[in-house]
């Protein structure tokens, strides 16, 4: 390798692969762009003059010309990488360039020879031999709030599927896809976010404006606050149930099914308690794999923002550091993970007790929320959400989790009334049998218990590592690091409705 460190063509592929794999984007596992990069440097490696061409335009992201990097073009036009078939133009530009691309927004520039589109024997997969074009009906920013178009979410597995609908991935039957990527949007004009960035905000004024109010997350922009949780609130766009139109992209779904019911947001919107707020609006509990290492951390409402990361400075007040935290059944595994956390995550409450998720570390994290599910219009608990670095996404919704936790109460309650009555006869009409056998079909609602409606007060999220049926880790729980964050203004909410309307927690089977 040259005294650079950028190899050339006369390198092992090792090498090169490993120099290409350091300028990939993101949006693919590193199996798959491992494999990618490994099949194309292969097929290069005769060519020694377009493989040099590849690496520098790699190497230098477009800044010098470079020729065209051709491979054969198959029967179908497309490429099978680790299982999968793509076209070979956009599984490069993916990789390298636009990790949210969709396949009919490439158009080649004009100086190249063998671009996909001309249909000659070879195929140029140079990304930068390709430019990006907006697609009809596609907002690439997605962040205007006055659009009606759809938005350019991607709702997708890690390792996506390229030949899916232009617009929309393949989603067959609407549960083949458990992993729902969030990366950061395109292009993000700064009026667009709602709220002053962290480091935007002075201390001071951070601190007095919460001090005075009622809910103090909700004056952390101080005086811009009323304005702005009207324009977040009122927000509606076309698409059904897709109500907050911030930097979590979700496309329409195909199927008309909801599994949550779809309410429009008021302007204003009075406090859903009286009840003062917490003193505490969250706590953070940090995990290895199954065990919990060190003290809950708990987040005082005088800070609305707090950071979540892995160096070895002392905790306090709006930072919860993990890498001064020891464990002494730590894996050589888990410790290599915890190296990744770097600038971890921020949560920032606002309102009442909404949530916000900022990605500061360079590597994705992987979360667990109910109201991603509900926009992505998927089963509470369904799927697992991805946050690519420097995404800003909101990951809780109080009055949505108010309404949930007071629906499902409520069913528990009647179906448990139903079941008492079934069981000992009572339950009238033609088909009557009494007995047990009624029941049985009411035990799935009165089975819901405390713990159920707890757990939508609550946020996991897995640092580095990813979980479910997209990895070999099917929990969080077996996820080297990750973290769990008790709402306390939902757990307060919560109280009052079990309050109002006690459920009976289920016996366990024996």
């Amino acid at each position: 390798m040259s005294i650079t460190n950028t190899p050339t063509s006369n390198d092992a592929c090792l090498s090169i692969v490993h120099s290409l794999m350091c300028h990939r984007q993101g949006g693919e596992s590193e199996t798959f762009a491992k494999r990618a990069i490994e099949s194309l440097v292969k097929k290069l490696k005769e060519k020694k003059d377009e493989l040099d061409s590849l690496i520098t335009a790699i190497t230098t992201n477009g800044a010098h010309p470079s020729k065209c990097v051709t491979i054969q073009r198959t029967l179908d036009g497309r490429l099978q990488v680790a299982g999968r078939k793509g076209f070979p133009h956009v599984i490069y530009a993916r990789l390298w360039r636009w990790p949210d691309l969709h396949k009919n927004e490439l158009k080649h520039v004009k100086y190249c020879q063998f671009a996909f589109d001309l249909k000659c024997d070879n195929v140029c997969v140079n990304p930068y031999h390709y430019e990006r074009v907006v697609s009809p009906g596609i907002d690439l920013s997605g962040l205007t709030l006055t659009s009606s178009g759809p938005s350019t979410a991607l709702l997708v597995k890690d390792e996506y599927d390229f030949d899916g609908p232009q617009s929309l991935p393949s989603i067959e039957g609407g549960h083949s896809i458990q992993t729902i990527q969030h990366p950061p949007s395109v292009g993000c004009p700064t009026p667009s976010e709602p709220f002053p960035t962290p480091n935007l905000l002075p201390p001071a004024e951070a601190s007095t404006s919460a001090s005075t109010s009622s809910f103090p997350p909700i004056a952390a922009g101080s005086g811009s606050a009323s304005s702005t949780w009207s324009r977040n609130s009122s927000f509606t766009s076309n698409i059904p149930h897709h109500t907050n139109g911030h930097l979590q992209h979700h496309p329409p779904m195909p199927h008309p099914t909801h599994y949550w019911p779809v309410h429009n947001e008021l302007a204003f919107q009075p406090p859903i308690s009286n009840h003062p707020a917490p003193d505490y609006w969250c706590s953070i509990a940090y995990f290895e794999m199954d065990v919990q290492v060190g003290e809950t951390f708990k987040v005082p409402s005088t800070c609305p923002i707090v950071t979540v990361d892995g160096y070895v400075d002392p905790s306090g007040g709006d930072r919860f550091c993990l890498g001064q935290l020891s464990n002494v059944h730590r894996t050589e595994a888990i410790e290599r993970a915890r190296l990744h956390i770097g600038k971890g995550v921020q949560l920032e409450c606002k309102g009442e007790g909404d949530v916000w998720v900022r990605c500061l570390s360079d590597h994705a994290v992987f979360v667990q929320s109910y109201y991603l599910d509900r926009e992505a219009g998927r089963a509470p608990g369904d799927a697992v959400h991805k946050i690519y670095p420097s995404a800003y996404i909101k990951v809780f919704d109080l009055r949505q989790c108010h309404r949930q936790m007071q629906q499902q109460a409520a069913t528990a309650q009647a179906a448990a009334a139903a079941q008492a009555a079934a069981v000992a006869g009572n339950i009238p009409g033609p088909g009557s049998v009494g007995g047990i056998a009624p029941a049985i079909s009411l035990s799935a609602a009165a089975g819901i218990g405390v713990d159920d409606l707890r757990r939508l007060c609550i946020l996991r999220m897995s640092f580095v590592k990813g979980w479910g049926p997209d990895y070999p880790r099917q929990s969080i729980k077996e996820t080297p690091c990750w973290i769990e964050i008790h709402l306390h203004r939902a757990l307060q909410l919560l109280d009052e409705v079990l309050h109002t309307m006690p459920i009976a927690d289920p016996q366990p089977l024996d």
